[in-house]
């Protein structure tokens, strides 16, 4: 065969290049198949220029063996070759391959860079993608745009502001700050990690700025809760794509503006050339799902159904949601049924519950979890805060019990959700379970996780247990870990080293929320620090700018009142610039009972049946005024009246749990199968007690008896019964943890202090308010609750 000579080998050679480019364009990798073996057959495989453009071609058109192969048969390998299988291996996602090649290429230029660092951004592998650039610029390789547009959307992902500033400079160094792309990758990787100020001097340096730029402020605006400003930016923008209206749907939708996203949704309907996408429908239907606005939210499914519009995903889930929570849950379970639910989230699940529950049967959402061939962690975690949403902790337990021994590992959002069922049942033995949980699966130091491990401790007497949990997450605390721990300490009336440890929040520059405030003020009702409380409350207004809501006025209402400052607690009820609540006036009443003061005592119970006529706690609070003050008649009267309008008083209660199991105990209980026991160890503690000194306090029995019925009353109180029963069912010096529904008396509260030093235990009682601490005869809250 002969040897072609140069001419003719350079007709061939051009031809089969633009053959080659023809094919690249319409991407049919057939003609190039055909195009390589005329390549053969005209022994054409030598010249690195075709055998790179048929490379090219095979790895863009899917064709990646085809390419390697051809990669390594070539005998000489230029930069470009190397490149070209590199991106091939980075659009496949075969990041790990890709970067082998990577490491190999003899010579890198900026393209071998950026294509290493384009395949890590697009597969979401952010921090790998910052960390080439790192290197890049080490080995003095200059980034073109391409390089930094990826690498600033990477720092805009992990947060990395400082990474991003620096990257900012090269792009001024490169003089690429007026580029669009590269201007507006910086506006968002500043939107994006919060800095404001600098989005805003990039932004009003751009001498030139589409429709990305003005939709990278908007968004930042929405962001930062600036709904005025995105709208702002929004009116001056002529040129609004879908991605502009989404970013005022969605922005209006989380800012609590759902009647503004309605609005903005239908503008995009009356536009032509406008199409609503995923991210439209989905925000429109959840502003639909806030405002209960069924009617329309049937439009938009209509519109989904006409258009055929792919309803999977949030789509979907957003569809189920607004149903569930707009009175359509029959409707919501159809479109499951008929559709599906292999992608359904936990906010449309929970939604289909709580739906279910406003009906006052949650069976069909069990019915529906149980229909789920293999639920993954959010399906279970749904069920479960399903169940604790609507006040079913037992069952949420069962179904977390099962997904421990069945399903899969419980994440950070399922132990919180189970911590929160834990603290609402007390149950310190469940909480320490699943606290083990966490241990084991590496999210026990998780905020989330953490901060519902302090409540839970909390909430079941173990304030030494919070403490702890509080402690291991100093790296981790977020305002509501301080939040958590502060209410903990209020609510176990150590009011002080709350108080200390809001200082020290402030000291930290760690900015306090409406909800801190409760605790602190709590503290300090719970501890008599009224100058404090005042103090706080005023710091709250004029320092945090925070308005003070219902609960931080009843707060002082409180305050006031437990110190005995009953007129003053009644003029700032009366001064409050919202109508006052029945929690404001229920604290006035109580006060009044406390300090006897008759006259106030009526009218704050008239006004909280103003609100709430059948009020059981109103009726009580007055009748027994009347009746420390030795008013019988006047009590009777209510008692009367009470009958009269069918309004009962609730009955006190106190439980204890004893291996895993609650004993409930009411006045004078004789239902518990031990109650002979019980009454006996009660009967040899009341005659142990009074030798020691104790004295009933008969004037806790409000009614007209005879002083020997008013003992035998107040021996058998509901928490003296559970006491008594935790003596008799737990070893020695076993801590007795006693849960109430109202709050202790005043016989009660000196009686236990007396039993804790009889019997050496400590002895932890929770009442309506607060925890109360009895160790060798005295009490945490030091005799003022």
């Amino acid at each position: 065969m002969e040897i072609p000579n140069p001419p003719y080998f350079s007709c061939h050679s051009e031809s089969c290049a633009h053959l080659l480019q023809t094919s690249l364009k319409s991407r049919d990798p057939l003609k190039g198949k055909s195009i390589h073996a005329q390549m053969v057959k005209l022994g054409l495989t030598f010249s690195v220029y075709l055998m790179n453009n048929l490379m090219n071609l095979y790895a863009k058109t899917g064709f990646h063996l085809d390419a390697h192969d051809l990669f390594n048969e070539m005998p000489v390998k230029t930069t470009f070759s190397w490149n070209t299988i590199l991106s091939g291996y980075a659009k496949q996602g075969k990041l790990e391959k890709a970067h082998q090649v990577f490491d190999l290429i003899p010579v890198r230029d900026s393209v071998s860079w950026t294509t290493i660092i384009v395949g890590y951004n697009q597969m979401g592998r952010f921090e790998d993608a910052i960390k080439i650039f790192v290197d890049m610029v080490k080995d003095k390789v200059l980034p073109t745009q391409f390089t930094l547009t990826n690498v600033l959307a990477s720092c805009a992902a992990t947060g990395s502001r400082g990474i991003g500033k620096k990257v900012h400079s090269f792009v001024v160094k490169l003089g690429l700050h007026a580029c669009v792309p590269v201007a507006n990758s910086l506006l968002n990787m500043y939107a994006k990690t919060g800095d404001l100020k600098m989005a805003k001097v990039v932004f009003d340096r751009m001498k030139l700025r589409n429709t990305s730029s003005w939709n990278a402020m908007i968004s930042l605006h929405m962001n930062c809760g600036r709904v005025d400003l995105a709208l702002a930016q929004f009116e001056l923008l002529s040129e609004r794509d879908i991605v502009s209206w989404n970013s005022m749907i969605a922005g209006c939708n989380q800012h609590g503006f759902d009647n503004e996203a309605l609005q903005f949704f239908s503008s995009i309907l009356k536009d032509t050339s406008l199409k609503p996408d995923r991210f439209s429908l989905a925000s429109a239907l959840s502003a639909c799902a806030n405002l209960e606005k069924l009617s329309f939210g049937k439009q938009i499914h209509g519109y989904i159904v006409r258009t055929m519009f792919d309803a999977s995903g949030a789509v979907g889930n957003a569809l189920i949601s607004m149903y569930a929570k707009s009175g359509g849950v029959e409707i919501a379970r159809r479109i499951i049924e008929q559709s599906g639910i292999s992608d359904l989230d936990v906010i449309a699940f929970t939604a289909l519950l709580n739906g279910y529950v406003k009906l006052g049967d949650i069976t069909p959402a069990r019915q529906i979890f149980n229909s789920l061939k293999d639920p993954d962690v959010v399906a279970w975690t749904a069920m479960i805060v399903g169940y604790v949403q609507n006040g079913l902790n037992n069952d949420a337990i069962e179904v977390f019990k099962t997904m421990v021994s069945e399903g899969p590992r419980p994440n950070s959002f399922t132990l919180a959700a189970m911590l929160s069922a834990s603290s609402s049942v007390t149950s310190l033995n469940h909480g320490k379970q699943i606290h083990a949980s966490a241990i084991r699966s590496g999210e026990a130091l998780s905020p989330s996780v953490g901060n519902a491990l302090t409540t839970m401790y909390a909430k079941a007497g173990s304030i030494n247990g919070a403490r702890k949990v509080f402690n291991l997450l100093r790296q981790n605390r977020d305002t509501v870990s301080w939040t958590s721990m502060i209410m903990a300490l209020a609510q176990h009336g150590l009011g002080e080293e709350a108080i200390e440890l809001f200082e020290q929040m402030l000291t930290l520059g760690i900015k306090p929320d409406h909800i801190t405030y409760v605790g602190v003020l709590s503290a300090c009702t719970h501890g008599g620090l009224v100058e404090q409380g005042r103090s706080y409350f005023d710091l709250m207004k004029n320092v945090h700018k925070i308005d003070p809501t219902l609960s931080h006025y009843a707060c002082m209402v409180d305050l006031f009142g437990r110190a005995g400052l009953l007129q003053e607690a009644y003029k700032f009820v009366e001064n409050m610039p919202m109508e006052p609540d029945v929690i404001a006036w229920g604290s006035l009443l109580s006060s009044c009972k406390v300090y006897k003061n008759v006259d106030l005592a009526k009218v704050a119970a008239e006004r909280l049946l103003l609100i709430e006529p059948n009020n059981s706690g109103a009726y009580s609070a007055l009748a027994n005024v009347y009746s420390s003050c030795g008013k019988w008649d006047d009590a009777a009267k209510i008692r009367k009246l009470m009958k009269a309008r069918g309004v009962k008083k609730e009955q006190g209660l106190s439980w204890v749990q004893i291996q895993n199991k609650t004993h409930v105990f009411g006045v004078e209980d004789g239902l518990h199968p031990q109650k002979d026991e019980i009454y006996k160890m009660m009967d040899k503690i009341w005659k142990e007690i009074k030798k020691m000194g104790f004295a009933p306090d008969t004037e806790s029995v409000l009614h007209d008896l005879e002083v020997e019925v008013k003992d035998q009353i107040l021996r058998y109180h509901s928490e003296k019964l559970a006491i008594a029963f935790g003596i008799i069912s737990t070893p020695e010096n076993t801590t007795l943890r006693i849960m109430k529904n109202l709050r202790v008396c005043n016989d009660c509260h000196n009686a236990i202090k007396f039993i804790s030093k009889l019997v050496d235990r400590e002895i932890i009682v929770r009442d309506a308010t607060r925890f109360h601490h009895f160790k060798d005869g005295s009490c945490s809250c030091k005799d003022y609750w």
